[in-house]
């Protein structure tokens, strides 16, 4: 399923950046810098690509230098996940959001735990001290398929394997491009979510969930260029040890877990980086 050269595509990278627009493999576990972000967010380092995403988004940011005192940010889709709190504990100011709870229990977020009402769901690791998680986090409702406008003027925007939940391909597709809406000026768009490994043709498009091929991603990525935006050079190489080859099926061992099968295609995380003109 992974031996398909086509996957090894690689845009000319010249990046003083560690992390680009890339597929999670596990080199990136072996990093120091996977260690130290893992262990920021009160967590031991783990072969899941859940947690690289966490580890992408933190270590991007930081390397962008949008991790200080005086920036603010804005976070999709949230969940439970703590990187709002990570981010209060160094000075950021974070506006975290997700959408309503009757779409969250429309879509079965309530049953899974993954879903956020308020700001004491963001801070279950207890990250930041609770004065400043107070002061710097603030959390509100907004729909990812239509932006609240009043989001402006950000100097970064994340999420972590959200937007394939928007109910297509193209949903997801234009989140990221309406995303930089909401930036300043050279403000930063880094999102994660699902990458079919099996084809650049056939993918699983559902109304609750989406898995985007390389095609999709490299259109998004002329797109943007076009409308004078920097997208991260996109590598969709997967990486050549044996555990960035071995697949992980349902029920899911979660150990090692950098790849899955979804709806019957091999599938992994994958992050864009987009630096808004």
């Amino acid at each position: 399923m992974l031996d398909d050269a086509s996957l090894f595509d690689v845009e000319p990278i010249a990046s003083p950046y560690s992390f680009v627009s890339e597929t999670c493999r596990l080199d990136h576990f072996l990093a120091p810098r996977y260690r130290y972000w893992s262990e920021q967010l009160k967590e031991a380092p783990r072969l899941h690509r859940k947690q690289w995403e966490w580890v992408y988004i933190c270590a991007a940011l930081h390397e962008r230098g949008l991790l200080t005192e005086t920036k603010r940010g804005l976070g999709f889709g949230v969940g439970r996940e703590p990187l709002a709190d990570l981010f209060a504990s160094l000075g950021v100011s974070i506006t975290a959001t997700d959408q309503s709870a009757s779409d969250a229990e429309k879509a079965g977020w309530g049953e899974t735990h993954q879903h956020s009402v308020a700001l004491e769901d963001l801070y279950t690791k207890k990250i930041s001290h609770r004065s400043t998680f107070d002061k710097k986090v603030k959390f509100q409702v907004s729909d990812m398929n239509n932006i609240s406008p009043d989001l402006t003027e950000f100097d970064f925007c994340w999420s972590a394997c959200a937007f394939e939940h928007l109910g297509s391909i193209e949903h997801g597709l234009n989140f990221i491009t309406n995303s930089l809406k909401t930036l300043r000026s050279g403000g930063v768009s880094i999102h994660t979510t699902e990458l079919n490994l099996s084809s650049d043709e056939k993918t699983f498009e559902h109304e609750h969930l989406s898995l985007f091929r390389k095609r999709d991603f490299k259109a998004l990525a002329a797109r943007l260029r076009a409308q004078g935006h920097d997208v991260a050079p996109l590598s969709f190489y997967p990486g050549s040890h044996q555990l960035d080859q071995y697949v992980d099926l349902p029920p899911f061992s979660n150990d090692p877990h950098l790849r899955l099968e979804l709806a019957g295609y091999a599938s992994t995380s994958i992050g864009i980086i987009v630096t808004k003109h």
